[in-house]
């Protein structure tokens, strides 16, 4: 047996993924410590770089991936998570990696195409937008209501320039990911680490509303879980509104999010306050060690400083659904791990 994390000390480990080893006072290792992947949880993963964040998130991608009745889907901005696709050891899982991610247009509502595209709604070339968004599902409708309006000839032209930078980025297509696509995979791992952060934030919007929006309306049978790496980037944009979704209300339709950042104190308060399991490496900035302590709870006794491990795959886990904290090392990945910085010295050893 072993504790699961959201669940408890007695409860079974069926439908839990392990992901390491309590640690104890010596550094020694004991017993297995699990994560629950039958309910919905918001899970935030924490920690200075070099020190395991994207590690561990892998380490849950892989159990998520084992897992019966979910469907998980990693938002990969540094094209690190591909490697999930090659195991090292054990049977091969099928995964997806989809490296030229698409959207719907008509995913993102007028306020944020007026947002994605830096427009003011209250200018000609907003409002123009706006009502295009509104009334039309793709980037082709929208320029030709555009193009057919009776506005200012400055106002028509900016418009149809922002939307046609918009169609630059190759991210808008009516048959691009949907919900349904994506529960039909085991995992699938969305590669946006060619993409600038404005397209980013659309594709990890489009997906988040997406799965969000097939759940309440119980268009798929698998619960999805929505792994994002680097998740600072996607709170400074138009993916923020559809997070904050997920976040506050995606427990009911069963919809689980995992942010792995080396900035908590860059997403929002609502991303570390709604989050009912956090999993924090080393952090050393005290503006990330404010953001943790200003949202810790009343059980937790000793501040997050005093209770931060020191070396890499080290963590400690507030699971606040048991109100428990635990001291683990994060156990070794079954597929490669795409995330380690290269070596100026391993690179000249192979001239």
């Amino acid at each position: 047996m072993g504790f699961v994390i959201g669940r408890g000390a007695d409860a079974a480990t069926e439908q839990a993924g392990h992901v390491g080893r309590y640690r104890a006072l010596d550094g020694s290792q004991g017993t297995k410590l699990y994560l629950d992947l039958d309910g919905p949880h918001a899970t935030l993963i924490v920690g200075k770089r070099g020190y395991g964040k994207s590690f561990t998130m892998g380490v849950v991608a892989e159990e998520l991936a084992r897992a019966a009745g979910v469907t998980p889907v990693v938002i990969d901005p540094m094209g690190v998570f591909s490697t999930l696709a090659e195991p090292a050891d054990g049977e091969a899982v099928p995964v997806e990696v989809v490296d030229e991610p698409a959207v719907s247009a008509d995913v993102l509502g007028p306020r944020s195409w007026c947002s994605l595209l830096g427009l003011s709604a209250e200018t000609g070339a907003g409002a123009l937008v706006w009502e295009a968004a509104q009334q039309h599902p793709t980037l082709a409708d929208m320029r030709r209501h555009v193009e057919q309006s009776d506005a200012p000839d400055t106002d028509r032209r900016s418009a149809v320039n922002h939307i046609d930078l918009a169609d630059t980025w190759g991210v808008f297509d009516p048959d691009g990911l949907d919900a349904s696509t994506l529960a039909s995979t085991e995992i699938t791992v969305v590669d946006v680490s060619g993409l600038d952060s404005a397209p980013m934030n659309a594709v990890c919007r489009g997906i988040a509303e997406a799965l969000y929006r097939a759940r309440v309306d119980d268009r798929i049978d698998r619960l999805p879980w929505l792994l994002i790496d680097e998740a600072h980037t996607f709170f400074d944009g138009i993916a923020e509104d559809a997070l904050h979704t997920v976040l506050t209300r995606g427990r009911a339709p069963g919809v689980s999010l995992v942010l792995a950042t080396q900035r908590p104190s860059a997403v929002s308060e609502i991303a570390i306050s709604q989050s009912d399991v956090l999993v924090s490496h080393r952090l050393t900035a005290g503006a990330d060690l404010e953001a943790l302590n200003a949202a810790q709870p009343t059980y937790m006794n000793d501040s997050f400083d005093e209770r931060l491990p020191t070396d890499p795959g080290e963590v400690v886990v507030i699971d606040d659904a048991t109100e428990t904290i635990h001291a683990a090392q994060i156990r070794a990945r079954d597929t490669p791990h795409g995330g380690g910085s290269p070596s100026a010295r391993e690179l000249a050893d192979h001239e």
